[in-house]
């Protein structure tokens, strides 16, 4: 328990130091030249980093803690062998436990976020992301905490079966973050002729059209675009660099205070 704590305080570190150089990297790069930094929502944007950066991340943790705890008693019980014994990979060098675990838990991420787009119940709480009208760095962790849950517990399984060192996942967990800044930053950059494989600024803003190109969305790539060009689903016009309107079908009717978009959908009636 106290080593997810403190695995956690490790994270927030490093969230703390990728935030400032994706800032400062706005500052050197700017994309949108009239965006301001103290946009609108930046005070509730600065709340989600923490909140979701740090407080929701322990206490998720601490949940699938107990949680997985429960199910591993109940595989003791029945004599079966517990997924955690497993340790598929853990004797394998650090790089390549990096190499196969970033690659397997981007790939289980753009399954999720599609999910997120083509289940309703499941766009509810995505919508939150999707209600950020000015892409800066910051909006990367503007996110409801439910999808903390989704992802971690998805995660966790193949996490625990490979038996990943700690130190990697806490790698893995810098680079998604730094990744995911990058996406979301005011950065006019596409990676030039490795846009084919990583996400990027310029590719990622048309996953936030107000007009989407398909039903469900396009670019649900986290790290790696290559799975959007693989499964169909990436877009990017070159005739044009980004959006005239980000955003979502209704985003006028959505929440705007904290403490409603915090709780939505649950407390607010659907229409």
């Amino acid at each position: 328990m106290f080593k997810i704590i403190w695995d956690t305080h490790q994270y927030f570190f490093w969230l703390l130091v990728v935030s400032l150089l994706c800032f400062l990297l706005e500052r050197i790069f700017t994309w949108r030249k009239n965006q301001k930094v103290l946009r609108e929502g930046i005070a509730q944007d600065l709340f989600f980093l923490i909140f979701n950066g740090h407080y929701g991340g322990i206490l998720v943790a601490s949940l699938l803690y107990y949680l997985f705890n429960t199910i591993n008693n109940i595989f003791i019980h029945f004599h079966l062998q517990t997924p955690e014994t497993l340790k598929l990979i853990a004797s394998s060098p650090l790089w390549l436990q990096f190499i196969i675990y970033l690659v397997l838990q981007d790939f289980l991420a753009w399954c999720i976020h599609s999910l997120l787009h083509h289940i309703p119940f499941l766009w509810q709480f995505h919508k939150l992301h999707h209600s950020i009208k000015e892409l800066d760095w910051i909006g990367n962790f503007r996110f409801h905490w439910m999808e903390i849950i989704i992802y971690q517990s998805i995660y966790y399984f193949p996490l625990i079966m490979l038996g990943v060192n700690q130190q990697v996942v806490l790698w893995i967990a810098i680079t998604t973050t730094l990744i995911g800044h990058l996406n979301h930053a005011n950065i006019k950059t596409d990676y030039g002729i490795f846009r084919y494989i990583f996400n990027s600024p310029m590719f990622h803003v048309w996953h936030h059209n107000y007009i989407q190109k398909t039903k469900y969305g396009v670019n649900f790539g986290v790290i790696f675009s290559f799975w959007d060009y693989l499964f169909g689903t990436a877009y990017y016009p070159k005739n044009k660099e980004q959006p005239d309107q980000l955003g979502f079908e209704g985003i006028d009717k959505f929440p705007k205070s904290l403490w409603q978009r915090f709780f939505y959908p649950m407390t607010i009636k659907q229409k």
